[in-house]
Formats: structure tokens, C-alpha cells, sequence
């Protein structure tokens, strides 16, 4: 089995030459990234295990990235910053990272933690069958309409809205799934094909932001909280 690479984003020297130097001594391969866009042209290059993100970094920062990163796919994803507040340790849970440990770190619990989480996002099983997306066109409810070729959705009165990626693919499994409940562990492995971790926030977050595309209309109640097992969509879907 080839060695797990870790990708590290950082743009302090000092910081990448010792993050290198611990997981290159633990067998890794690692690259090193000092912005954003050297960032995405290595994600688009090579195959990443894991990804160690500062937040304080030049142009975007690291929860800007944070959010890119999760738009795009499913990658292990761990903040390493100098960063110790609470607001930022919950931003960046609920935005999707899947860790988060503050410099100065010792050198093993950083390995540890690393370790665990390229090995949970490796070996995860998929508590459902994966959601295919069929080759349906639209779905329309209450006066809406969701466009699944070109991810728009379609106001009552015609407003056009091109939907994230996350935001869609939850919104097309509500359609998929109108009148049932859906738990938060369905929602997160149908949007991101990851399991639910404790303190992951992204499906709450995508809920808000769809409710506050559809309420923008005052289409209410369209997706409901069952309190203790997840959500309902209650719309009637058309299929087209």
C-alpha cells in the first residue's frame, strides 16, 4: 500500500519544515502549499490523504479554503493554527473540518490525530447505499423548480438562483425523498459521501441556507425539523 500524502498549507517556512520533518519521519509523503492557489493546483494534480490548514495565510484565508475545500469534495481536513479561540475552533468544525489543533502541538498527538483521521476517512463504510442522481431534468414543488442539469433553482415569480454544490445535492435528495424523514447521517453521506462525524456542523449549516433561499419567496415549512430523527421535506414533487 502506497504512504498516505499529506498536504500542508502554511505559509510560515519554520512551521512547513517541521510538520514536514514529523511526517516524513512517520513514513507520509507530503507537499507543501504557502496560499490558496498553490492550494487548488496541487489538489488538481495530485492525490491528497489529508490536508493541515492555517488559517492565517496571504489572500484567502484558511476558512475561506476551509469552505472551497468541502465545495469540491471529500478530503480530510484538519486545522493547525495558531488560532486557539472558541470562534474560530467552532467556525471551522461547522464548516466541515474534521479537526482542529492549536500551535504550539506536540509533535505525537499531531501524528495521532492525523493517523486516526486518514484511517477513518479510509476505511468508513457507507451506512446506506450510495444516492445515484437519475437522469431526471427538474423537480418541481410548491411553484419551485429545481434544475438538476444546470443546479438552478427556479423562484415562483422566476428568480434564478445557482445553488453550491452542497446545497443541491441535499435539496435533490429532499426531492428524491419528499413526505419522509431523512436523518443528518443520510443528508451529510448523500452532500459530501462521508459519514456524520461528532461536532460536524454541515449539514445544519446547509439546512439554514436552503431555508433562507426558500423562504426568501415564503414558501414555509418546506423542510421541517423532526426533533430526535432528522428532517421532513413536505413538499408534493413533480418529476420531469
Amino acid at each position: 500500500m502506497s504512504a498516505a500524502t499529506v498536504l500542508i498549507v502554511d505559509d510560515e517556512p519554520v512551521a512547513c519544515k517541521m510538520a514536514t520533518s514529523i511526517f516524513n519521519a512517520e513514513g507520509y509523503e507530503t507537499l507543501i502549499a504557502g496560499n490558496g492557489d498553490e492550494m487548488h493546483e496541487i489538489l488538481s494534480t495530485h492525490q491528497i490523504d489529508l490536508i493541515l490548514l492555517d488559517i492565517n495565510l496571504p489572500g484567502k484565508n484558511g476558512l475561506i479554503l476551509a469552505r472551497e475545500i468541502r465545495e469540491k469534495g471529500d478530503i480530510a481536513l484538519m486545522f493547525v493554527t495558531g488560532r486557539d479561540n472558541d470562534i474560530d475552533r467552532i467556525l471551522g468544525l461547522e464548516i466541515g473540518a474534521d479537526d482542529y489543533i492549536t500551535k504550539p502541538f506536540n509533535p505525537r498527538e499531531l501524528t495521532i490525530r492525523a493517523r486516526n483521521l486518514i484511517n477513518r476517512t479510509k476505511s468508513k463504510k457507507a451506512p446506506v447505499q450510495q444516492f445515484v442522481p437519475t437522469a431526471t431534468e427538474k423537480y418541481e414543488f410548491d411553484g419551485w423548480v429545481l434544475e438538476t442539469n444546470s443546479h438552478d433553482l427556479i423562484s415562483p415569480s422566476g428568480v434564478e438562483t445557482r445553488l453550491p454544490r452542497a446545497e443541491f445535492r441535499m435539496l435533490q435528495y429532499f426531492c428524491e425523498h419528499p413526505k419522509l424523514i431523512v436523518t443528518r447521517s443520510d443528508l451529510m453521506f448523500f452532500m459530501m459521501g462521508r459519514e456524520l462525524k461528532e461536532h460536524d456542523r454541515t449539514v445544519d449549516v446547509t439546512i439554514r441556507k436552503l431555508r433562507r433561499h426558500l423562504d426568501s419567496e415564503n414558501a414555509q415549512n418546506l423542510i421541517e425539523t423532526i426533533f430526535g430523527e432528522g428532517y421532513r421535506f413536505g413538499a408534493d414533487v413533480k418529476v420531469s
